[in-house]
C-alpha cells in the first residue's frame, strides 16, 4: 500500500508517543521501589524480581510477535499490545503481595513485546535505508524521555498519593494510544529494499541467517552489555541516592529523571547526527560512534556513583546518560539494515530477546543480591560502568574489523 509523507509522519509521531508511554510504565516501579517494598514486605532482591519477570515475559513473547509481524497486520498487533501493557500497568495498583505484583508486572511484558518488536520494522518500511538512522533516532529519543518521566512522575505521584495511584495514573493513558495505532496506514513490506523473495523464512532458517550476519551479531552483543548497565542503573540509582546520599524519594526521582531526560535526549539526537556525519570519515561509522561514546559514559557513571554533592551527582548522571544514549539510533539502524525486510521483525525480536535475557533481566536482581549479601548497594551498582566498557570493547571490534555497510 502506498503511503503519503503525511501518513509516514503520522506513524512516526504515534509510534514515538507509544515508546514514550512504554518507558514511563517501565520505570514507575523503580521510582517507588521503597514504598511498595515497605507496604508489601519485600527484600531488596524481591523489589527487582518483578522487573525481571516483566523482562523475561517480554523477551519470550518477542519472537512470537516477530514471526506474527512478518505475516499479519502490524498495526493491529501493536494496538493490542499497547492496550495489554497499559491495563497490566494499572493492575499493579491492586497487588496484595509478591505474587500478585509479580504477575501484573509480567503481563506488561506481553504487551510491550508486541509493540517494541514490530515498531522498528514498520518504521523501516516508510523510509529508505539512508534515512532510517534519523527516523529511528527520533523514535528512540522517547526512551530516555519516557524513562525520565517514569522516575519523575513516579516519585511525584508516589509521594503525593501513594505508589498504587502512581501505577494507575501512568498506566491508563496508554489505552488512547492503542486506539491511535489503528489509524496508521501500513506501508508495503520492503518497499525501499532490494527485490527479494516474498517467502517468509522459517525460524530455524532465520536464526541461521542472523548468526551468519556479522554486523547484526556484533551490534547485538554490545547492546547486551550496555543494556545490562542501563537496566541496573535505572532500577537502582534512585534508591542508591535515598539510602547513601540523604535524598528523599522525590528528590532522587527528580534528579535522576531530569538528568536522564536532558542527557538521554541530547545524547540520542547527537549520536544519530554524528553517526551520519562520520560516513566517509571512518569505516563502520555507526559502530565507531557507539564505541567511542561509551567510554566517557562509563567514566561519568563512575563519578555519579562515587560523588556526594547533588550538583556533582546530577552532572555525572547527566553526562553518563548523554554519552550512553548516543548509540541508540546507530545500533538499531545496523540491526534493521543488516537483514532483509522479510525477516526484519524477527531480527528485532531476537535482539530484544538477547539484550534482555543477558542484560536487564538479570542485572537488577544481581545488584540486589550483591547488596543483600554484602550489606552495601555500592558493591553491586559499581558493575554498571564496567559493563559499559565491555559494550564499548565489543563495538570497537566491529568498528575495526567490519567494512562500512552501504545501506547504513
Amino acid at each position: 500500500m502506498g503511503v503519503t509523507p503525511r501518513g509516514a509522519r503520522y506513524a512516526v509521531i504515534i509510534l514515538t508517543a507509544m515508546n514514550l508511554l512504554n518507558y514511563i510504565d517501565r520505570y514507575v516501579p523503580s521510582a517507588v521501589k521503597d514504598l511498595f517494598k515497605r507496604d508489601l514486605g519485600f527484600t531488596d532482591m524481591q523489589t527487582s524480581l518483578p522487573l525481571t519477570a516483566f523482562v523475561v515475559v517480554y523477551m519470550l513473547a518477542s519472537p512470537f510477535f516477530g514471526e506474527a509481524a512478518d505475516r499479519w497486520s502490524r498495526k493491529r498487533l501493536i494496538a493490542a499490545g499497547v492496550a495489554i501493557w497499559s491495563l497490566a500497568t494499572a493492575a499493579a495498583a491492586l497487588a496484595t503481595g509478591f505474587w500478585t505484583f509479580m504477575i501484573a508486572r509480567a503481563l506488561v511484558g506481553v504487551g510491550e513485546a508486541a509493540y517494541a518488536t514490530i515498531s522498528p520494522s514498520l518504521l523501516s518500511d516508510f523510509y529508505p535505508p539512508d534515512r532510517r538512522n534519523r527516523v529511528l533516532t527520533v523514535f528512540y529519543v522517547a526512551i530516555p524521555v519516557g524513562a525520565a518521566l517514569g522516575f519523575t512522575l513516579g516519585g511525584i505521584f508516589g509521594n503525593a498519593f501513594g505508589w498504587r495511584a502512581a501505577f494507575l495514573i501512568c498506566g491508563l493513558p496508554g489505552l488512547l494510544a492503542a486506539g491511535s495505532a489503528l489509524l496508521i496506514r501500513e506501508p508495503t513490506r520492503g518497499a525501499f529494499d532490494p527485490v527479494q523473495s516474498d517467502r517468509v523464512p522459517s525460524w530455524p532458517e532465520a536464526l541461521r541467517r542472523l548468526k551468519a550476519t556479522a554486523p547484526y551479531v556484533i551490534a547485538v552483543a554490545g547492546y547486551v552489555a550496555v543494556t545490562w548497565a542501563g537496566g541496573g542503573m535505572a532500577d537502582w540509582f534512585p534508591t542508591y541516592l535515598t539510602r547513601y546520599r540523604g535524598m528523599s524519594l522525590g528528590e532522587a526521582g527528580q534528579l535522576t529523571g531530569l538528568a536522564t531526560v536532558a542527557g538521554g535526549l541530547g545524547g540520542t539526537l547527537t549520536g544519530g547526527f554524528l553517526a551520519d556525519w562520520l560516513k566517509g570519515k571512518t569505516r563502520a561509522p555507526y559502530f565507531a560512534l557507539s564505541c567511542i561514546s561509551m567510554v566517557p559514559a562509563a567514566l561519568f557513571a563512575f563519578i555519579a556513583i562515587n560523588s556526594h554533592g547533588k550538583v556533582l551527582i546530577g552532572l555525572g548522571i547527566f553526562l553518563a546518560q548523554f554519552f550512553m544514549w548516543c548509540y541508540n539510533g546507530p545500533i538499531n539502524a545496523i540491526i534493521v539494515n543488516s537483514v532483509p525486510a522479510n525477516m526484519r521483525a524477527r531480527a528485532v525480536s531476537m535482539s530484544i530477546f538477547s539484550i534482555h535475557v543477558l542484560g536487564d533481566a538479570i542485572s537488577p536482581p544481581i545488584i540486589g543480591a550483591i547488596s543483600d549479601r554484602t550489606g552495601n548497594l555500592l558493591h553491586g551498582i559499581i558493575l554498571v560502568p564496567v559493563m559499559m566498557l565491555i559494550g564499548a570493547a565489543i563495538w570497537a571490534y566491529g568498528w575495526r574489523t567490519l567494512p562500512s555497510l552501504e545501506r547504513t
